[in-house]
């Protein structure tokens, strides 16, 4: 089991449930703009966000945005370690620096005793572009080897320093290299690790990288805390980062929707059936298995493990089965009889 730190109200490692993040791409001297963002990172399931705090005015729009989030906040720094002292002082809750980028020791001493004199955790981010030259000559690359190699190397800086409040990240956009490093690190260290596949790409494609390294390592039981890195708006991450940890039922949290792939028999149209209950049930937070079955052949079988579903049976009929009940044959709009079905179940837990 991975060590604890404490990020503002939540903790991360030590067993703790996984957490999702993401990071902002708003100028974070905007203020507006960037809370806005990280509203919608937090209603979109992020635990926390990262901004960028790349000069003096976003140190001091740090303050503002701590005051005006939902969630802890994490400061993204490089080279300045001004920056990341005057960020933890202005209340960010956590920091994400490479100590060897930020000066000499007495550097990383200054910012090490500011951290711990706020209580603020320290991840230590290396990619395969910022690996040591050394490193790379030593290795042939930007190796799994050299990768961890570089993230220990910059974790000893501040054990020196008497600072262990630490999180370690090894990305790379290879699928493979980043499972190999993660796995390596999880055997050398018990430092938690914030897991991700760094530049995965476009929604789609990006996220499928995502999937397959974030949930190779998840499955292995590596991984205290997620990041899905996609292009352009952030607020895909959050989805993409909850809908692998429900997969994998690492985290429950609000409707997860099983649906058939289709065939010859299907009675209904699950796909737009199946995209409906997905949106008009976004805002749910109650955990629940939801299944658009085509057909009752196959459909009340192989939706059994759901909560509540609906099969369709043709000419507008199907079939709404729940579990631990009979199947009730009904008639008529079947995305709203099921709509309305797990509207009343959220009801009843919510007041049980």
């Amino acid at each position: 089991m991975k060590r604890e730190v404490t990020i503002g109200t939540l903790k991360l490692g030590g067993g703790n449930p996984i957490l999702v993040q993401s990071m902002t791409n708003t100028d974070t001297r905007d203020t507006e703009a960037t809370l806005a963002q990280i509203r919608a990172l937090a209603e979109a399931g992020c635990d926390l966000v990262r901004v960028s705090v790349y000069d003096e005015a976003c140190a001091q729009a740090v303050r503002a945005l701590v005051d005006g989030s939902p969630v802890p906040l994490v400061a993204d720094i490089h080279f300045d370690y001004r920056l990341a002292i005057r960020a933890m002082e202005n209340g960010i809750a956590k920091m994400r620096i490479n100590p060897g980028n930020i000066g000499g020791e007495d550097r990383v001493r200054m910012v090490a005793d500011c951290a711990r004199a706020h209580h603020i955790p320290i991840r230590i981010g290396v990619n395969s572009g910022s690996v040591e030259k050394s490193l790379l000559d030593r290795y042939g690359g930007p190796t799994a080897k050299a990768l961890v190699e570089s993230a220990l190397g910059h974790a000893r800086l501040l054990e020196k320093a008497g600072f262990y409040d630490t999180v370690l990240s090894m990305k790379s956009s290879d699928v493979k290299l980043t499972v190999e490093a993660y796995r390596l690190a999880h055997q050398l260290c018990d430092y938690p690790l914030h897991v991700g596949v760094t530049e995965a790409g476009l929604p789609g494609q990006g996220t499928v990288k995502s999937a397959i390294g974030i949930g190779a390592l998840l499955l292995d039981g590596i991984g205290d805390t997620i990041r899905v890195s996609l292009s352009g708006d952030p607020v895909p991450e959050a989805k993409a980062g909850w809908d692998i940890l429900r997969a994998l039922d690492l985290r429950t949290r609000g409707v997860q929707l099983v649906a058939c792939p289709t065939c010859g028999r299907t009675g209904i149209p699950v796909a737009e059936i199946g995209a409906r209950v997905e949106k008009e049930l976004s805002d749910i937070r109650v955990p629940l298995k939801v299944a658009v079955m085509g057909c009752v052949v196959n459909g009340l079988g192989e939706g059994r493990e759901a909560d509540v579903g609906i099969a369709g049976g043709g000419n507008g009929t199907g079939v709404l089965f729940v579990k631990g009940e009979e199947p009730k044959k009904v008639q008529g709009d079947l995305g709203d009889i099921l709509i309305r079905k797990v509207r009343e179940m959220v009801k009843q837990k919510e007041r049980a």
